[in-house]
């Protein structure tokens, strides 16, 4: 399965990251707004099922909202509010801006939608990918890797490189870095998983 945000950006991320996957399956949004939706977007074929991957977006997941900050640049904040009033609402952990949220609030929605309808999936057994956001990404690290509010907030994502997760014994580990919070996040198959994905594809051929 695929969770993503509400935000355009997003699902066009999610959409190119499966034109490169092997079983080349075919994102599918899933609809269940209402019961309408649910009955329109039903898939009655077994092979058209099994050639697909449903994708759902959900709000919680969104960016960080920067309240009376949205839609003004750099320099145009920094003109309005100064300098080190931007640097304290962007690098501090409970400190909004002017109508806005600060990580701590972004932190709540994304790791509360994590555990009630990521997390029993990965529990479960299923592949997830999430394609979100810097600050809804760094909240869910910060809940999985436990780190502290000012780790969270030195925590530096590289834009468009995948982070891996595992679930066993009931337990979500990461498997690659950022092994401190400055290093760039890189994707890293341990021995195991490599070996899986090769017997994976041998049994493909």
């Amino acid at each position: 399965m695929i969770y993503t945000s509400a935000l355009i950006r997003a699902q066009m991320t999610a959409m190119l990251a499966m034109t490169k996957h092997r079983k080349k399956k075919v994102p599918v949004i899933a609809h269940n707004e209402d019961e309408r939706s649910i009955k329109w977007s039903k898939i009655f074929s077994d092979q058209t099922s099994s050639e697909v991957i449903p994708v759902v977006t959900s709000w919680q997941l969104n960016e960080r909202m920067y309240g009376e900050l949205q839609g003004l640049n750099k320099k145009e904040t920094a003109k309005k509010y100064g300098k080190q009033k931007v640097h304290e609402w962007r690098r501090s952990y409970d400190i909004p801006p002017p109508n806005g949220e600060n990580l701590a609030m972004c932190a709540e929605r994304a790791v509360a939608y994590f555990e009630e309808e990521i997390e029993p999936q990965l529990l479960a057994g299923k592949n997830i990918l999430i394609a979100a956001h810097g600050n809804s990404l760094r909240s869910i690290i910060m809940h999985l890797d436990k780190l502290t509010s000012q780790e969270v907030i030195d925590l530096e994502l590289a834009t468009g490189i995948p982070m891996l997760y595992i679930a066993k014994d009931g337990k979500i580990l990461r498997r690659g870095s950022p092994t401190c919070p400055r290093t760039v996040s890189v994707y890293a198959f341990s021995n195991d998983l490599a070996d899986y994905r090769q017997q994976l594809e041998s049994d493909e051929e």
